[in-house]
């Protein structure tokens, strides 16, 4: 194949697979449009609540209110927790996988916890103070490497490698 056939296909095959994803996106708010109303409080605490450990709960919640996915509930103190990131720190991969799917924001801290090692590896390489970073109730990478099992071993021995000694720290 020479050069151009290669970029020709190449170019094609990236246009079937990316339209898709431009056909269905969709553009944002005009700023004048007026916004909907706050996501009641007591739905946000029962989601973050059920991320840790219940998902016909988050599915259920998320069917109600499809924007918990985004929420973060306010523990007090400065320790703030989404739904997510309470499937992070306890282990629930299933829950996090499910969230991720559905758009959740992810963070260093689930990321660690499902063992993306390149992922990890070159964030901490291009921050390394992020090694120190504390997550939901001060719960470390290393927590969440832990939390991981097999799939974050390798995590795990690579942020002890640089340093990381503690589980959980004060906020």
């Amino acid at each position: 194949m020479n050069r151009k056939s290669f970029l020709q296909q190449t170019i094609a095959a990236g246009s079937i697979m990316a339209a898709p994803f431009l056909l269905t996106s969709q553009t944002a708010p005009a700023a004048n449009q007026p916004k909907a109303d706050p996501v009641p409080a007591e739905k946000v605490k029962d989601f973050v609540a059920a991320g840790h450990n219940n998902l016909d709960k988050v599915k259920q919640l998320l069917a109600e209110f499809p924007t918990l996915i985004y929420c973060t509930w306010d523990w007090g103190g400065g320790d703030f927790e989404t739904g997510l990131e309470g499937a992070g720190h306890v282990g629930n991969k299933e829950i996090a996988n499910y969230s991720i799917g559905q758009g959740a924001r992810t963070n260093l801290f689930v990321l660690t916890m499902l063992g993306k090692t390149n992922i990890v590896k070159a964030y901490i390489e291009s921050y390394p103070a992020c090694l120190f970073a504390r997550g939901a109730h001060g719960f470390t990478l290393l927590h969440h490497a832990n939390r991981g099992g097999e799939d974050a071993k390798e995590l795990a021995e690579y942020l002890q490698s640089k340093g990381l000694k503690e589980t959980r720290t004060a906020l």
